[in-house]
């Protein structure tokens, strides 16, 4: 009856998640549309006032707001950007690829199940960006979304859909697909050709099996906890103060068949000893030569035990050199058993009780019950020797985290060896390309050692296996044994297959109870959300996918799995490109754990959340009361003022920002908020630039700044190509963010203000205004990939130029630009900068913050005429700068000037007379002086070695000839300041 009401309550929740599916994804886009309990009412005014220019994408009619709010700015933009269907991939005529080519990553399926975390969010930000920039490179690009089926429901898929839209990922949600959807057929597809080709096949072999979920993992759904020693945990299915030992050695004694001889074995599971059936020595060990052929007692049930050889399974110098041998537990002891044609004696019942092989003592006790009562009864009987402490591994289930026990089951086992060499070879051959390197690294040695995989599972949720039992009338047929089962498509096809292997006889088909791993039907996600086994348009122009981007903790998970069977079923590797990426940790550097209360929820990250309703959300797990207090500390210790709103954007910038290759991320929240004051600084350039721009062109009559970041903006566009080529997403955001921030606004924008003052020739003024509109342009489309909302809002308030597509997520992305190359701008407007610099760095060294007077003396004349003319934007470039004045005669200066040198022919002289002490002054400028000198003696040394110019490079050579003459140049602007100082004395 229980069994059931469970396979009626699987069917239920299958029928609910395919109709949400299928909802979700023909659902009519809603542009605007408000939830329930409404949000505020300035985003809903806007909202409701952009619903009226949706249509074009524009703001026209949209105030901008005072200071930049991500909730508003991300409030509307998603829904129309599938409206308007720049998700789908845009193909030629005839559904093929565009020229420039194609890109397709197939996402992730997320276990709906489970919470979502960061490293969901670090996983859309890296696949989105690396999507948006393909499709602004022109190709056809598709994304499909996707979510494993794992006890899903309604309200699961809609959840995992809402947030992933909530990351801005641009999927074709018509392709939206879970492991449970019309894929079956892809999945039954599958085990038919495995089993068709000698690769699938069914045996009764020990399997990892979790008392707690009651169904067999596999290898890689096992954790190894290591123990230092003796160790009281809990279990999970017992009582929360009850706890177990573990990490100790037992040593006990069997006696020997008519004698009252004994031999001395050790377990570190004593209560397996019910299901011992051997004692293994080694043939060569003096000590037991006389003991081979003979047996043991077993002293709880009625069974003797052989003492056989074994010079594999036993070490003579390991404890006393006999071990005992349980073939049905331990996978050693499996071995020796095959070897030896041991008997396989299982003591477990699938919930954890020990079953009547036990014997009657200790049927029905609970597996860690018995091994308490198993020492107590050694003892009893005078066999207990001693306990000692044993450094061990002890295997955890990875989803229950319950203590995996290895049982004998009846199983489907995948023959992975022949796949691995094959997708060994591809690899080589250069198919498929794994970064970074160490988890290349990594790739090889798995598949190299890799294991049989096991795809059975005992649950009520999943795809079942398409295998049947034939019962063949009057026959005994043994269940455990593969040749008495077929597989089929369909039931006609398998009763077809069964006619034959009856032979005649009647017979009845009973199909297999269990489901296939979720790995299993995941391992097809690349080919057969395409479409395969059918050959579909998709499947032609979609496969193999471009790119499977994923944590390197499932590369062996799902990763080789979709290889293993892509190469197999479809004859090519699934996809071109796996990158790994690193694992999410805190910002010390640990593991995110609820007991340490450092999880991070991505929604909150976004949203913002105060301290209080952190706390609260610990209550909503199993933790207890002692966990629930530590958590706390830990979360008043790292988000003393709860978690800052940072936006979707500001996170997706912040994880990709972490991403250059590593392990590992430490993420701090600080430094999230910090990019989110970056898109306000963003939001405030673009702000300001509204009030100066029409929407005329670039008048090609730029002056030497705009040159200047022009060329400045190539070399961003040129590196962030080349590091998103390269999966360098840290160096990409490096580039883009020091390009807006320390070119763009903290240059460009302030030099362009005296160019557009009113009493500046009109010519001058367009031209700069253009320049600003060109920077913002390619500026905010350098950024979109990474921060597509706050982008498309700026860039939709731009005025509109000829050509312009309706959205930055389909224009063109900034590439190298050989018009934008101004390799003379950038040396000459580099040396006004340091000019800029050193006046800045001199005025802080004697405190003026205002009415700052600069005379630059330049002693070659076009650097005079350069700085003649920049005088304008040297002024404008250092606060409270009043004056800059041009000399080429030191007796131009006035009295009392502090210096420093720019250069060997360029020095910068301050008016600061009536503001310092000229005794103190003196003395000041002696000591840099002598410093100077000190420096220039070390150079003079260097240079002055016999052997100088025949074995120092030319390269080096000049470095010190410069060197030289900047120090010579500064020690002569700080002799003129004191010379000055003196006189004024």
């Amino acid at each position: 009856m229980v069994m059931s009401t469970a396979k009626k309550e699987a069917k239920r929740l299958e029928k609910e998640a395919k109709l949400a599916a299928k909802q979700l994804r023909h659902a009519t886009p809603c542009f605007g549309q408000e939830s329930e309990g409404g949000e505020g009412e300035n985003t809903e005014n806007r909202r409701a006032c952009f619903r009226k220019h949706h249509s074009q994408g524009r703001e026209e009619g949209v105030p901008m707001a005072s200071s930049y709010n991500p909730h508003a700015v991300e409030a509307a933009w998603y829904d129309w950007w599938e409206a308007q269907g720049f998700f789908k991939p845009q193909t030629q005529s005839d559904g093929s690829a565009k020229p420039e080519g194609s890109f397709v990553i197939p996402a992730p399926p997320p276990n709906v199940t489970g919470s979502l975390h960061i490293g969901h969010a670090l996983t859309v930000a890296i696949q989105d960006c690396v999507v948006r920039w393909n499709r602004m490179l022109g190709k056809t690009t598709l994304f499909v979304p996707g979510f494993d089926h794992a006890g899903i429901s309604t309200q699961s898929v809609a959840k995992v859909l809402d947030w992933k839209n909530e990351l801005g990922g641009s999927y074709d949600w018509d392709r939206v697909a879970f492991t449970m959807d019309p894929l079956s057929k892809a999945v039954i597809e599958t085990f038919c050709r495995l089993h068709e080709g000698g690769i699938l096949y069914r045996a009764n072999r020990l399997v990892n099996w979790c008392v707690k979920l009651n169904t067999t993992l596999s290898n890689l759904e096992v954790e190894q906890k290591q123990l230092e020693g003796r160790t009281f945990l809990n279990v999970p299915g017992y009582d929360s103060k009850e706890k177990f030992e573990f990490g100790v050695i037992t040593s006990f004694a069997y006696l020997i068949q008519d004698s009252d001889e004994k031999i001395v074995v050790a377990t570190t599971r004593p209560e397996t000893m019910l299901g011992d059936s051997a004692i293994a020595v080694h043939p060569d060990d003096p000590r037991y030569k006389h003991l081979h052929g003979k047996f043991a007692k077993h002293p709880f049930v009625n069974r003797l035990l052989p003492i056989v050889t074994d010079a594999i399974a036993v070490d003579m110098a390991f404890g006393t050199g006999a071990v005992k041998i349980t073939p049905a537990h331990d996978p050693n002891d499996y071995e020796v058993g095959m070897r030896h044609g041991l008997e396989f004696i299982n003591i477990l019942n699938d919930d954890g009780t020990l079953n009547a092989n036990a014997g009657e003592k200790f049927q029905g006790m609970k597996r860690f019950h018995a091994r308490k009562e198993v020492v107590k009864s050694l003892a009893a009987a005078g066999l207990f020797v001693e306990t000692k402490d044993n450094p061990m591994q002890i295997p955890i289930c990875s989803k229950s985290g319950d203590i995996i026990e290895p049982i004998l089951k009846p199983q489907w086992w995948i023959n992975c060896k022949p796949l691995a060499e094959e997708a060994i070879k591809r690899t080589r051959n250069g198919e498929l390309m794994i970064s970074p390197k160490q988890s290349e690294a990594d790739w090889y040695r798995w598949l190299e050692n890799i294991q049989d995989w096991c795809i059975s599972r005992q649950l009520w949720w999943g795809h079942r296996c398409p295998a049947y039992f034939v019962r063949v009338e009057g026959a005994e047929a043994d269940i455990n044994d593969g040749k008495n089962w077929v597989v089929g498509r369909t039931v006609e096809e398998a009763t077809e297959r069964a006619r034959i292997l009856a032979n005649g006889a009647n017979f009845t088909l009973e199909q297999d109870e269990d489901v296939l791993d979720t790995w299993f039907s995941s391992g097809l996600w690349p080919f057969s959300i395409m479409g395969w086994p059918e050959q579909t348009p998709d499947l032609s122009h979609y496969y193999p996918a471009s790119m499977l981007e994923t944590g390197w903790d499932i590369l062996f998970f799902w990763v080789a799995r979709m290889v293993l069977l892509g190469i197999y079923l479809t004859g090519k590797v699934p996809f071109s490109e796996v990158l790994c990426h690193a694992m999410v940790r805190d910002a010390h550097g640990r593991k995110m754990s609820k007991t340490l209360g450092n999880v991070v929820d991505p929604l909150d990250v976004i949203h913002g959340l105060p301290l209080v309703d952190l706390h609260q959300k610990l209550y909503e797990g199993n933790l207890d009361e002692k966990e629930i207090a530590k958590a706390i500390a830990g979360q008043k210790k790292d988000f003393p003022r709860g978690i800052p709103e940072c936006g979707t954007d500001g996170l997706r910038f912040a994880l990709c920002a972490y991403s250059g290759g590593g392990r590992d991320i430490n993420l701090d929240i600080l430094r999230v908020e910090g990019y989110r004051k970056f898109c306000n600084k963003i939001f405030n350039a673009t702000k300001f630039a509204m009030l100066k721009l029409d929407s005329t062109f670039p008048t090609g009559n730029e002056s030497l700044v705009e040159r200047w970041i022009f060329h400045k903006l190539n070399i961003a566009s040129t590196n962030v190509n080349t590091h998103l080529e390269q999966r360098n997403f840290m160096a990409a955001t490096t580039a883009v963010y020091n390009f807006w921030l320390y070119e763009l606004c903290d240059v460009f924008i302030e030099a362009m203000k005296p160019m557009t003052d009113p009493t500046v020739s009109l010519e001058t003024r367009i031209s700069a205004q253009q320049t600003l509109h060109t920077c913002l342009d390619y500026g905010l489309r350098l950024l979109h990939p990474f921060m597509p909302f706050v982008t498309e809002e700026l860039w939709q308030r731009l005025p509109r130029r000829i050509n312009d597509e309706p959205s930055i997520m389909v224009s063109r992305y900034p590439t190298q630009n050989t018009c934008f190359i101004f390799d003379d701008a950038e040396r000459q407007f580099e040396l006004v900068l340091n000019v800029v610099r050193t006046g800045r760095s001199l005025a802080a060294s004697y405190n003026l913050q205002s009415d700052i007077q600069l005379f630059i003396h330049a002693s070659d004349v076009s650097e005079t005429d350069l700085f003649h003319s920049q005088a304008p934007t040297i002024s404008s470039l250092i606060k409270g700068c009043t004056k800059v004045a041009v000399i080429g005669d030191l007796s131009q200066l006035p009295p009392g000037c502090g210096s420093t040198a720019v250069s060997p022919t360029v020095a910068v002289y301050l008016a600061v007379q009536g503001f310092i002490d000229l005794e103190a002054e003196v003395a000041k400028l002696e000591k840099k002086i002598h410093a100077v000198n000190l420096n220039l003696d070390k150079v003079l040394k260097v240079t002055s070695q016999p052997d100088y110019r025949d074995s120092v490079p030319m390269t080096v050579q000049q470095a010190n000839e410069d060197r030289q003459k900047v120090l010579e140049a500064e020690i002569a602007a700080l002799q003129q300041s004191k010379s000055m100082f003196l006189k004024l004395q």
